[in-house]
């Protein structure tokens, strides 16, 4: 992970790239930080993506930042964090966000532990939208997780850092996304499944499944570990066991989402679907209609 040594120090005030001025610092990961900073060409306040200083030189993380803009140019959707402008050949590399305004729901279920119904299924119902525009557009989102999640009306999807076209992660041979949430063919991509837009509805039931129980679904693996199935243990475990009360349409979506067999598991529209009737308190369907493909 990056960390403040490997940042751009910036002072309030300060331009972050023409006029763009630093706010404040909001976080960052390996290869970019995120700042909030007032934007002179929009006038208002905007996240700026930025590529650290030690990555500014590097081959791989300008590829990964002109994936991102790509992605981000392409998809245009309610729930998907949007692209203002980026400026990928200036001193600092970075792609200008919307600022969207809400808790991530990492936080909220850090806070205040799980959520009720009425919060996490209309973020899942929103959150499923977006996958299928996504999978209609052909592309993979591979990093749902709760803190890429911004909890609103609507929720909001961010960080496309690793977005591909489903046809490049299909040829991925190398773990990409975040341990906890990686679906199977992601935590082992040489297996018997290459990574697809299913991958994104595991994350999407993973996630699901962090706000209905206010913890991860599998026990923290060891990110050191040589052997595969220590470091993912979604590759050989099942799911911890749901709070009492949870709704069995609920459990039966998370049940279906986290399918290791990716041929198992629902399609995005299926899961807004099985969903929808319970947030309207209409008889309550099932997951029996779900193909195999």
């Amino acid at each position: 992970m990056g960390t403040r040594d490997d940042g751009w120090k910036l002072a309030e005030g300060e331009d972050l790239a023409p006029g763009l001025s630093a706010l404040r610092r909001l976080g960052g990961g390996s290869a970019y930080e995120a700042w909030l900073c007032f934007d002179e060409v929009t006038w208002s306040a905007v996240v700026v993506k930025v590529l650290r200083p030690s990555q500014v030189d590097d081959e791989s993380s300008r590829r990964g930042l002109r994936r991102e803009v790509l992605a981000l140019r392409t998809v245009n959707h309610p729930v998907v964090v949007r692209s203002l402008r980026d400026g990928q050949d200036g001193e600092r590399p970075h792609v200008v966000l919307e600022h969207v305004d809400g808790p991530r729901l990492s936080s909220l279920v850090r806070r205040h532990g799980r959520l009720q119904e009425q919060q996490y299924l209309p973020l899942a119902i929103d959150v499923a939208s977006a996958l299928h525009y996504l999978r209609h557009l052909g592309w993979t989102h591979l990093d749902i997780k709760p803190s890429n999640v911004i909890m609103g009306a609507p929720a909001r999807l961010i960080d496309l850092s690793v977005a591909r076209l489903e046809e490049d992660a299909r040829r991925l041979r190398h773990p990409i996304g975040t341990d906890a949430y990686m679906a199977p063919e992601q935590a082992d991509p040489t297996g018997e499944h290459a990574p697809s837009y299913a991958a994104d509805v595991w994350g999407l039931g993973a996630t699901l499944f962090h706000a209905v129980a206010g913890r991860r679904p599998f026990a923290h693996g060891d990110p050191d570990a040589d052997d595969v199935r220590l470091r993912f243990p979604q590759l050989v475990q099942a799911p911890g066991p749901l709070p009492d009360g949870v709704p069995g349409p609920v459990a039966d979506v998370l049940d279906a989402c986290l399918q290791r067999d990716p041929d198992r598991r629902p399609l995005p529209h299926e899961v807004a679907d099985a969903l929808e009737p319970v947030l309207a308190g209409l008889p309550r369907g099932s997951l029996a209609a779900f193909r195999v493909r």
